[in-house]
C-alpha cells in the first residue's frame, strides 16, 4: 500500500483518510511536520438545534415558580412579548444549574449560558416554520425572496462561515437531521435551518445510512462493495506495522470507531425490518441510539478532514406524529402537542423531553473532549458548539429570550463556566456575528446584527 501525500486509506474506490499519525514516513511526514510548525488544527464549529422551544421555567435560572404559559398560536406570538418578558441585568454570573441543567453539571468549566437573545420575528408566517428557517438567517427564506434582500439576509451562518473557511475541506459544510420519521408531515421550512440563499435549501441528511455513503464513499462504488470497512481494517492492519507504538494504538481507535459504526448502522436497519412499521408510518428507531450515532459520523467527519462546519438538527419542528423516547417514555409522545399543555404537572412531563436532549449534548461534547487533534490538543479545544432553539417557548411560540449555550474553547478565544446575562433584547444575529468573527471571519455584519456579543470573548 502505497501513502499519499493525503494519507489515504483506499480499498476498491472507498476512499477513508486517516487520522493524525505521527510516524508516517518519508516526504509526508516531513510535510506533516511542516504544517504542525506552522498553524493550529482547523477550528470546527457545530451548531446544535432544539425543535419546539424549550420549558423556559425549567431552563433559565430564577424562573422555577415562574407563571405556565397558555396556548397563543396563529400568527400573534408577539402579543407576548410585554407580557412575559424578564428583562436582565446585563452582565456576568456565575453559571447556575437548573433542573433542566443537570446533565451538563460535570461540564461546567466548559459550557456557557446566554440569555437575552431575541431572534426577529416575522409576521405572516407560521412560527415554527419561522422558528427553524430563520434560525440561522434572521429572516424567512421565503420573506428574503419576496422582499428581495441580497446575501447574506437569504443565506445561513453556517454557509457564510463555510464560503471563507471551507475551501480546505471535502465539504464547506455538512448539515444534519435527526428527524426520524418517515412520513413527510410538514414542509422544509419545518425540517431545516440551512439555506445556501432565499428558496435554495441546502438539505440535511437524516438516514444514518446515506450519511455515511455521503461522507466515506462515493455513490457510484457502494453497490459494488459490500463491506467496505472490512478492506480498510485489512488496508490499515498492513500500515499498523510501520507504525510506532503509540500512533498504532490512534489508528487501532480510529478503525474500531469505523467498525462499530458500519455495525450500529446494520443494527439500526434491523430494528426497521423487525419493527413491523411501513411507509408512511413513523420510524421507531430508539431517538438516543439514532441522535448519537448521528453525532458520531459528523465527529468522525470532522477527523478526517472532510468538512469543519456542521448544522446539527435533533429534531425537526412541530410534525405532529409521535416518537419513542427510549428511557423516558413508556409509549410514543407528540413533542409539539406537549408543548401546548403544560398546565399542571403538564410541563413536568415536557420537560423530560428537554432534559433528554441536553443529555445529547452532554454525549457530544465529552466525545469531542475524547478525541485528540495533530498537536495534542483535543476536537473540544479547537471548537465551537452552539446549542439552541427558534422559539423562546413552544405554547406562546415567543421569539425572544432564546435559550442558549455556548460550549468550545475556539483555541483559547471563548472563556468557559459562565453565565453571560445580554441586554433583553439583544439580536441574536449579534451572536452569530459574533461566532462568525471567532471562526475567522473578517466581516463588520451579519443579517439585522447591530453589534457583538463582546462577553463572550477571553
Amino acid at each position: 500500500m502505497n501513502i499519499t501525500r493525503r494519507k489515504f486509506l483506499k480499498a476498491n474506490g472507498a476512499v477513508l483518510t486517516l487520522p493524525f499519525l505521527q510516524s508516517i514516513p518519508n516526504s509526508f511526514a516531513e510535510e506533516s511536520n511542516k504544517a504542525l510548525r506552522e498553524g493550529k488544527p482547523d477550528k470546527k464549529l457545530v451548531m446544535v438545534y432544539i425543535p419546539n422551544g424549550i420549558v423556559r421555567r425549567c431552563f433559565f435560572p430564577g424562573e422555577e415558580n415562574g407563571e405556565l404559559p397558555g396556548f397563543i398560536g396563529g400568527f400573534n406570538a408577539d402579543k407576548v412579548k410585554n407580557q412575559r418578558r424578564i428583562q436582565n441585568k446585563p452582565g456576568i454570573y456565575p453559571l447556575e444549574f437548573t433542573s433542566t441543567m443537570e446533565p451538563l453539571k460535570e461540564l461546567a468549566d466548559d459550557i456557557t449560558m446566554v440569555t437575552g437573545l431575541d431572534r426577529t420575528f416575522q409576521n405572516g408566517q407560521d412560527v415554527h416554520a419561522q422558528g427553524a428557517s430563520c434560525y440561522l438567517t434572521s429572516v424567512s427564506p421565503h420573506q428574503a425572496q419576496e422582499r428581495g434582500w441580497r446575501h447574506p439576509n437569504g443565506r445561513s451562518l453556517d454557509q457564510v462561515i463555510g464560503d471563507k473557511v471551507g475551501h480546505k475541506t471535502v465539504f464547506k459544510t455538512l448539515e444534519i437531521s435527526c428527524n426520524g420519521f418517515k412520513a413527510p408531515k410538514e414542509s422544509i421550512y419545518f425540517n431545516n435551518i440551512s439555506w445556501y440563499g432565499p428558496g435554495k435549501i441546502a438539505p440535511s441528511i437524516k438516514d444514518p445510512k446515506k450519511l455515511y455513503n455521503r461522507l466515506f464513499m462515493a455513490d457510484d462504488y457502494r453497490d459494488h462493495v459490500d463491506d467496505v470497512t472490512s478492506l480498510m481494517i485489512a488496508d490499515a492492519k498492513s500500515l499498523s506495522k510501520r507504525l510506532a507504538s503509540e500512533d498504532k494504538h490512534t489508528l487501532d481507535e480510529f478503525m474500531t470507531m469505523i467498525r462499530d459504526i458500519e455495525l450500529r448502522i446494520k443494527k439500526l436497519q434491523k430494528i426497521m425490518a423487525n419493527s413491523g412499521i411501513k411507509e408512511p408510518k413513523d420510524s421507531v428507531i430508539p431517538r438516543g441510539e439514532y441522535i448519537r450515532l448521528q453525532a458520531d459520523l459528523m465527529l468522525l467527519a470532522f477527523q478526517m478532514g472532510i468538512t469543519n462546519i456542521c448544522t446539527f438538527m435533533i429534531g425537526p419542528e412541530r410534525w405532529d406524529a409521535t416518537l419513542m423516547y427510549e428511557g423516558v417514555f413508556d409509549k410514543p409522545v407528540q413533542h409539539h402537542n406537549m408543548t401546548h399543555n403544560q398546565k399542571g404537572n403538564g410541563y413536568k412531563e415536557l420537560q423530560k423531553i428537554d432534559i433528554f436532549h441536553m443529555q445529547q449534548y452532554a454525549y457530544l461534547i465529552n466525545r469531542m473532549k475524547s478525541i485528540k487533534e495533530s498537536d495534542g490538543s483535543t476536537m473540544f479545544d479547537n471548537s465551537i458548539i452552539t446549542y439552541g432553539a427558534g422559539l423562546g417557548d413552544g405554547a406562546t411560540h415567543q421569539y425572544f429570550d432564546l435559550p442558549m449555550i455556548v460550549s468550545g474553547k475556539a483555541q483559547g478565544q471563548i472563556k468557559q463556566g459562565r453565565f453571560i446575562k445580554s441586554k433583553s433584547g439583544t439580536l441574536n444575529s449579534n451572536l452569530w456575528l459574533s461566532i462568525a468573527q471567532l471562526m475567522g471571519l473578517e466581516i463588520e455584519s451579519f443579517a439585522d446584527s447591530n453589534g457583538i456579543l463582546n462577553d463572550l470573548w477571553t
